[in-house]
């Protein structure tokens, strides 16, 4: 186009004279110049009318996008133009591109459980136009209908639902609660020709006092489990100490009714005594001089007999 100008003005400056005068020896150079002035012009006007015709006749859609066209006559054509260059009429038709690649949308609100416990649970969105009804999204909604429509729908059903569950439900059954959402928003986005491809919950949290009573709970549990740790171990302990006290008793029952019917148990035990006391006194470094009776290492001497005749005399002194 600008090449097109440039040859115009160029034909234009050739035509014009360069000297006579009206009614001069140059009496008819006036009106050749007017003449050659005029078709430069209308050469310049037809150029520019050709270069904005070729300009605007044509458009691109991009990978990913879909455009619709309007017409200053019969209105939105109902044809649906893909990807690649595309003819339009200029000035009579222009087209709008939409985006049709899923896109995400992000909503954060604060809301009430079934135990009327506050949430604030946060819900992404992954959403994309229907490419069929681009025409009618058009008409209804505009450019922009995510803004429009996804805010309040996404607000709506997260409360809705969210209402329905426990605070505590609400961790425990997330995967149930965030289906819930997907199912109600897809339901209600379809009346808007709106897709979604995905529905997640990405942030839960509830109020600093529910917060610290579910810690308080938990601290509660912990020290009751310690403390039933602790029943039982004093349980076993009990149980423990009367079993050792049994044993020692039937041990020292049984001891005596050994010593009663033969005293040779009693020579036995010594000789048992003596031998242990023998061997602490051999590994050991130093020199111990001390009596044997005290040491119960006399085992030739008649301290069996001295044990005997004591024996004797208490048993004597238990029957008078």
């Amino acid at each position: 186009m600008a090449q097109q100008l440039k040859e115009a003005m160029q034909r234009l400056s050739k035509s014009i004279p360069k000297g006579g005068m009206p009614g001069g020896p140059g009496k008819g150079g006036g009106g050749r110049a007017a003449k050659a002035a005029g078709s430069a012009a209308g050469a310049l006007i037809g150029a520019g009318a050709l270069g904005y015709g070729a300009y605007n006749s044509v458009y691109n859609v991009d990978g990913g996008h879909r455009a619709v066209v309007f017409n200053r006559v019969t209105g939105m054509k109902d044809q649906i133009y893909g990807e690649g260059l595309n003819f339009n009429i200029p000035w009579f038709e222009w087209p709008y591109i939409y985006d049709i690649r899923t896109r995400p949308c992000n909503l954060q609100t604060l809301t009430g459980s079934k135990d009327l416990q506050m949430v604030t649970i946060g819900v992404r969105v992954l959403h994309k136009p229907d490419p069929s009804a681009l025409v009618w999204i058009y008409q209804h909604l505009g450019k922009n209908y995510d803004e429009r429509i996804l805010p309040s729908l996404m607000n709506e059903c997260a409360k809705a639902v969210v209402a329905k569950y426990n605070a505590s439900e609400l961790l425990t059954k997330r995967s149930q609660v965030s289906a819930d959402i997907s199912r109600e928003l897809t339901t209600r986005s379809k009346n808007f020709n709106v897709l979604l491809e995905d529905v997640a919950i990405t942030h839960l949290a509830f109020s600093p006092e529910y917060s610290r009573a579910v810690e308080a709970k938990q601290v509660a549990q912990q020290d009751a489990e310690r403390a039933k740790y602790i029943v039982i171990g004093a349980q076993q302990e009990k149980q423990t100490i009367i079993t050792k006290a049994k044993g020692e008793a039937e041990s020292a029952e049984l001891i005596g009714h050994s010593v009663k019917k033969n005293p040779g148990f009693m020579k036995l035990r010594r000789i048992d005594a003596a031998r242990d006391i023998a061997d602490v006194v051999a590994s050991s470094g130093n020199k111990v001089y001390l009596n044997a009776d005290s040491l119960l290492l006399n085992l030739m001497g008649d301290t069996d007999e001295k044990f005997e005749k004591t024996m004797g005399q208490k048993k004597r002194g238990w029957g008078s």
